[in-house]
């Protein structure tokens, strides 16, 4: 039982660094800006579904 929490933790937190910095990428590529990349990047996966939508 406790294998299987901890193969969820670790594919939750890799997720979640993944989705950052694909956020920051795609930030940083249409927007040129560092600011822009980080305030996207804390936003995650809600940046990358909007920008997927969107664009």
């Amino acid at each position: 039982m406790d294998n299987k929490k901890d193969v969820v933790s670790k594919s939750v937190k890799s997720g979640i660094t993944f989705g950052s910095a694909l956020a920051m990428v795609i930030s940083y590529v249409n927007w040129h800006s560092v600011g822009w990349a980080i305030v996207h990047g804390l936003m995650s996966w809600v940046y990358v579904i909007y920008y997927v939508i969107r664009y």
